[in-house]
């Protein structure tokens, strides 16, 4: 049974929602234990009761044991990169981050059962005979024959070999085009040395690859209750483009004073992730300084609370910066200072992380909760434009190619000089150590939802008009799509906001 100040907290949440509390409703809630008094005011919480009749058949409900489980909003921060690098990087540094992320990968690959025999370098090349090897190594570099065979210079912490992959076995060849310097790879293949007098030549000739990828028997969790979290990125306040109409109607929408055709109970909304570019910056590219309505960066990011507060603060909102952002280029990127956004960490419900981070949401007692990979995106120009398999299937318009690119490698950006980045000596903050149940991203400004190995894929739209820029280059932005994902099935909804016309008169 409950205590009377149980019962006092109970019948006061009723009471804020004008349900009066007459002997027969008194009854029921007293007739209650302390776990389903718990229930009760979960359920009442997320305004699921509109009556009294609704509110006596969810108690009867309760008391049966039939009732709808609630998960209180919850975020916590696994991996977020908050170090402000200060120190002069020199060349040991380097080196050590290379065999950091060496170590890392290789450990995911030593997992697979194909590479349960993997010998080092060194004692491969100090075989003698002919012989199959299997191996994990890093690629130092990658070129072609006269043939048109792709030869991989393959090294790890003892040494370099080379391995062949010829055009006779198709399949590898093709998967082989897409392999990219500085990757970590496992391979088998036949060991063959030769002797040309004292010289002696050795290579392997590859017949299978393996990258550390994501486990074919990854879970697809689902919440034991309706829920939902939205995935935004690059809004780009400040900039003369930003569409402030379209996101004050996406706010009010959430605060439920805005009717849009959707199914969506926007009350059970808990989650918004924010993946970079919250603002348009200053200083990016030139001449940018007459294309900014806010020409200062704290002033850009107090707009940013100021439309962030239109939003009920009983969601969760998550953010992580971009390159548009004020803060280090080189990823992996601390979260937003303090000193500039520093409205955005007054706000209660904010969470600033770094770029990329890990987050964990919704968890409960019997629920270990979603994983949510949050990465801007800044490397995905350099893929585009440097791996066949993308630029051809669609480029810009694939970020899912993009996406499953990196968690095939199990890192966001493997190749040295494709993005700035901190080499820390100690970790490789880019490798993906744990594989998320949702992936997200943002940076080119189209919005795409799609599945890989049980992980949900999502590059969250803009709510930025075409800039000059991208009306010389011929970059067609999608503002203002708005992917909500049901936690409970998985489904995701794309709601498009840019249908909304301004209202002057408003």
């Amino acid at each position: 049974m409950i205590n009377n100040d149980d019962k006092k907290k109970i019948i006061d949440i009723l009471m804020s929602y004008k349900i009066l509390v007459d002997r027969d409703l008194l009854t029921l809630i007293n007739s209650l234990t302390s776990d389903e008094l718990n229930i009760l005011e979960d359920n009442i919480l997320e305004n699921t009761i509109i009556s009294k009749d609704n509110l006596i058949n969810l108690i009867n409900d309760i008391k049966k044991g039939i009732f709808k489980k609630i998960i209180k909003p919850s975020v916590q921060v696994i991996d977020s990169f908050d170090e402000l690098v200060t120190k002069k990087r020199d060349i040991n540094d380097f080196i050590s981050h290379f065999r950091e992320r060496y170590k890392q990968i290789s450990k995911i690959l030593r997992g697979r059962e194909e590479l349960s025999d993997v010998l080092s370098i060194n004692r491969i090349m100090s075989k003698e005979e002919d012989s199959k090897v299997s191996l994990i190594g890093m690629v130092y570099d990658k070129s072609e024959t006269k043939n048109g065979n792709i030869i991989l210079d393959i090294e790890d912490l003892t040494g370099v070999i080379r391995v062949i992959i010829t055009k006779r076995n198709q399949d590898l060849f093709e998967r082989a085009k897409d392999i990219v310097n500085d990757e970590v790879i496992g391979l088998i293949g036949f060991y063959q040395v030769t002797r040309n007098g004292k010289y002696k030549n050795q290579v392997i000739f590859g017949n299978e690859i393996f990258w550390p990828d994501v486990p074919l028997n990854k879970e697809l969790k689902k919440s034991p209750d309706e829920s939902y979290a939205i995935f935004l990125s690059d809004i780009h306040v400040g900039s003369i483009d930003f569409l402030p109409y379209k996101f004050e109607k996406f706010c009010k929408w959430l605060a439920g004073e805005f009717d849009f055709d959707t199914k969506i109970d926007v009350k059970k909304i808990k989650y918004l992730f924010l993946a970079g570019d919250v603002i348009e910056g200053i200083g990016i590219y030139p001449g940018q300084d007459n294309e900014l309505t806010i020409k200062d960066i704290i002033g850009q990011y107090d707009e940013v609370a100021r439309l962030l507060k239109k939003i009920p603060e009983r969601i969760k909102i998550i953010i992580c910066p971009g390159n548009h952002d004020a803060t280090s280029l080189a990823e992996p990127q601390p979260p937003l200072s303090k000193d500039l956004a520093g409205s955005l960490y007054d706000m209660k419900n904010v969470y600033l992380v770094s770029n990329p981070a890990l987050v964990n949401i919704h968890k409960s007692n019997d629920f270990p909760g979603f994983d949510v990979l949050l990465y801007h995106g800044y490397s995905f120009d350099n893929y585009v434009a440097n791996v066949d398999s993308i630029r051809t299937s669609g480029g810009y318009h694939r970020a899912d190619l993009l996406m499953e690119f990196f968690l095939k490698r199990r890192h966001l950006s493997p190749t040295h000089g494709f993005t700035p980045y901190v080499a820390d000596p100690k970790k490789d903050n880019l490798v993906i150590s744990k594989a998320p149940d949702f992936f997200v991203t943002g940076h080119i400004h189209y919005s795409s939802v799609s599945n890989y190995k049980n992980i949900t894929l999502i590059c969250g739209s803009c709510w930025q008009g075409k800039t000059s820029f991208q009306l010389k280059t011929g970059h067609d932005p999608e503002p203002a799509r708005v992917p909500v994902v049901n936690l409970q099935t998985r489904k995701v909804d794309l709601l498009i906001f840019d249908d909304i016309e301004d209202d002057e008169n408003e």
